[in-house]
């Protein structure tokens, strides 16, 4: 009996563009996790790429972070996840309009220990909360806890904001804006920009040394509670945004450094 021939090459032939850029990041070291926190998606869509030909509004997003990486630019995820943030085409309905894309609003991180009495336990590592303008007319209140859970394991905080751009009150990426943090500015076609700080000191190219959680809860409790007008007052304060600004987006991340 003849053998079947096979159609169209090897699977890896086969590969769509989302698929391969992808596994260069894979061959570069990435998992398919870290990926997916790259893109703001989940592992599963990742995989999705090599098994059921999807990504393609991930393509652009996936060749501007690889060739970030094979460049020898920074390789941790923060940086690169704002990298692609840029790139990310919206993915469409039928009938051509912008798909809603559901993400997690609120994630926290721990890993196991083992205490000093020799039982396992977990221990926390790094969280992360956004909030929306809805959200934030309404108190934001899933931001506090991440302020406060950093504070009482003495980590460390930074935070992005979204505002229009002619409401800050230095010019995109300047030293001014954020020092030490690698121009982390996205800018959106409806005028507004997201720009990250972290109250570096280390100097360009430092990576992301973060405010004393400490210090920064104590910042937010001065004021009630509401993150958002903390962080808007630190703003006007040091002279980075305008007193009538409105933040339309607010994402707080913190963790514990020496893991």
């Amino acid at each position: 009996m003849t053998p079947r021939q096979r159609r169209g090459g090897s699977r890896r032939e086969q590969r769509n563009e989302a698929a391969r850029l992808t596994q260069q990041l894979l061959d570069e070291g990435f998992n398919k996790k870290q990926v997916a926190e790259i893109l703001g998606r989940n592992a599963s869509l990742v995989s999705q790429f090599f098994t059921k030909n999807k990504g393609a509004s991930m393509v652009e997003a996936l060749r501007a972070v690889v060739q970030e990486v094979q460049a020898g630019g920074p390789r941790d995820v923060e940086n690169l996840k704002r990298l692609a943030r840029g790139h990310v085409r919206p993915r469409l309905t039928k009938s051509g309009e912008v798909a809603r894309v559901r993400r997690r609003n609120a994630v926290r991180s721990t890993k196991t220990v083992t205490d000093e009495h020799g039982r396992r336990r977990k221990k926390w590592t790094s969280s992360l909360a956004r909030a929306g303008k809805q959200h934030i007319a309404a108190g934001a209140s899933r931001l506090y806890p991440i302020i406060a859970e950093a504070a009482e394991n003495n980590g460390k905080i930074a935070f992005t904001v979204r505002a229009l751009r002619s409401m800050f009150t230095h010019d995109s990426g300047r030293l001014a804006d954020s020092p030490g943090v690698r121009r982390n500015v996205v800018q959106r076609r409806d005028g507004t920009e997201e720009r990250a700080y972290g109250a570096n000191v280390g100097g360009p190219g430092s990576g992301e040394q973060g405010f004393e959680a400490t210090d920064f809860k104590r910042m937010v409790d001065a004021v009630g509670g509401d993150v958002t007008a903390a962080v808007k007052g630190w703003l006007v304060d040091t002279g980075r945004m305008h007193p009538e600004a409105e933040i339309v987006y607010l994402e707080i991340r913190a963790w514990k450094e020496n893991q």
